[in-house]
């Protein structure tokens, strides 16, 4: 089974509903978890954050904490590896 990243998000969040349509957009499956219903699920992503903001990406090693569509693109183009993975091509924004 494919390994799929996850997506912590707080209901509400105009930034989460983007990176919601921007993973859909670029047809990246992702795992839904909503922070304040799922208090195990923010105790994680603190975990992997340090930190209690939404929107918060998770693959394998691969964390971005606290951002924007164009924060999250900057950073996975640090990690081609991680950018193929996740079937987002060089020519895409």
């Amino acid at each position: 089974m494919k390994e799929r990243p996850i997506l912590y998000i707080k209901a509400g969040c105009p930034w989460c509903q983007e990176a919601q349509t921007f993973f859909n957009q670029h047809g990246v499956d992702v795992d839904i978890l909503d922070v304040n219903r799922d208090k195990s699920a923010m105790n994680r992503m603190v975990e992997i954050s340090g930190q209690t903001k939404t929107p918060t990406f998770e693959f394998r090693d691969f964390i971005v904490a606290d951002f924007d569509t164009d924060e999250f693109m900057a950073e996975l183009d640090e990690f081609p590896e991680i950018r193929i993975q996740l079937g987002i091509g060089d020519d895409e924004d």
